[in-house]
């Protein structure tokens, strides 16, 4: 194994099990001036990418004030201090894409017990 790959391994953080159709909570530390921070962001999971090595980010969705808004996040990144699960929905495609283009009653997700 070469320093490269050593190097990757020790980046690697543990994490619940995240998947599409998840909503979480990410505590993500946000540095301003000389004062740092921890940021809340609440959404469902639309979209895991890059597999579960150190590039593997997520893509998270919500509703603030009326508006969506999503945020991709890396999940082996320093700078997220932790990731909360809050519900588990059933969902059968990997992707969650077309709830960009559906109202806030038809996204309505069935939830796992």
């Amino acid at each position: 194994m070469n320093k490269l790959d050593q190097f990757n391994k020790s980046q690697l953080k543990e994490l619940p099990e995240i998947r599409p159709g998840y909503t979480i909570k990410v505590y993500q530390k946000i540095k301003e001036a000389d004062k740092e921070r921890i940021q809340l962001f609440e959404g469902l999971i639309i979209a895991r990418k890059h597999g579960k090595g150190v590039n593997a980010t997520i893509t998270v969705r919500k509703i603030s004030h009326g508006v969506g808004v999503e945020r991709v996040f890396p999940i082996h990144s320093p700078l997220i201090e932790k990731i909360e699960v809050l519900k588990k929905h059933k969902v059968r495609r990997a992707k969650l894409y077309y709830l960009r283009h559906k109202s806030a009653k038809e996204t309505r997700l069935k939830e796992i017990k």
